[in-house]
């Protein structure tokens, strides 16, 4: 298994290398994710479901493999071979619960098992910070109890839940933050959704680049610790200040009691104490400054 070291500038070293299955490769984190990868040494697979819809991947250098997270029978070819599995793909906006559940649960569920059936070394699994659910600004940290209140963290937290219960299984999971950078408009796309959020309110955030930093050292770690990391960076701006990286005026705070659901702040301590850990933008202002917001 390959591992690295350098952790001050976030560059990773490949020793050896792995053969990995990632899903959600078409996604904003998996696209990114996967490419780095390769770039790390790594021969990568992409599971999708629609091969012709990928071509940006092979162009890569990512083998495609067909196959449906919903479809168990087509997961067994995805995973013979390879020595650890990335899981990115969930249904986030627009889910209903049940489609949520489906999904990002029982898909989970199916590709746990046929990892396990095949042999396969190491599962990493992206989780969020959004399971802790509401916490008043304080800081989460992976011990904590979860009570998220909406149905996608709920699906995530009951799929943590279900992998750290296989045996036969080196399950490890990232809870990830909000995720920008690297060309992602995802700022700018939230905005609309968060406009009647507190300008005030404070949210985690990781840059594209330290978050595929994070999967990578906790891929590689041949025993982590503990089995469960929040990746954040060094800093949670406050709503205004991520509006104003986009050139947009504060949200108004008419709906506070929405914004609740999405007011969790994760402490970031254990992965750099674990693994090394090193934001390669610490801030928000530091992306923004590089030009890599």
């Amino acid at each position: 298994m390959a591992g690295f070291s350098n952790p001050a500038k976030g560059a990773p070293t490949i020793v050896a290398r792995m053969n990995i299955l990632i899903t959600g490769a078409t996604g904003k984190v998996g696209s990114r994710l996967a490419k780095r990868l390769v770039q790390q040494g790594h021969a990568v697979r992409a599971l999708v479901r629609d091969a012709a819809r990928a071509n940006d991947l092979s162009d890569h250098g990512i083998t495609l493999v067909t196959g449906d997270l919903m479809q168990p029978a087509s997961l067994p070819a995805a995973v013979q071979g390879v020595d650890a599995v990335v899981h990115c793909a969930a249904f986030f906006r627009g889910a209903t619960p049940e489609e949520a559940h489906a999904v990002n649960n029982l898909g989970t569920q199916h590709l746990a098992q046929a990892a396990r059936d095949a042999g396969v070394g190491r599962f990493v699994f992206t989780s969020t910070g959004l399971v802790y659910g509401p916490n008043g600004g304080a800081l989460s940290h992976e011990d904590d109890d979860c009570a998220p209140i909406d149905a996608y963290p709920q699906s995530k937290v009951a799929a943590e839940k279900m992998l750290l219960a296989i045996d036969g299984l080196d399950v490890r999971i990232l809870r990830l933050p909000f995720v920008y950078g690297d060309g992602d408009p995802h700022i700018a796309d939230v905005v609309p959704f968060m406009r009647t959020f507190p300008p005030t309110q404070r949210m985690s955030l990781g840059h594209h680049a330290d978050v595929a930093q994070a999967v990578i050292r906790l891929l590689e770690a041949a025993s982590p610790a503990h089995r469960i990391y929040n990746v954040v960076d060094d800093e949670a701006p406050d709503l205004a200040t991520l509006f104003a990286s986009v050139g947009e005026a504060p949200p108004d705070g008419s709906d506070a009691e929405r914004a609740k659901a999405f007011s969790a702040v994760m402490d970031g301590r254990r992965i750099r104490e674990d693994l090394g850990f090193q934001p390669v933008y610490p801030r928000l202002a530091d992306a923004v400054g590089a030009g890599q917001a």
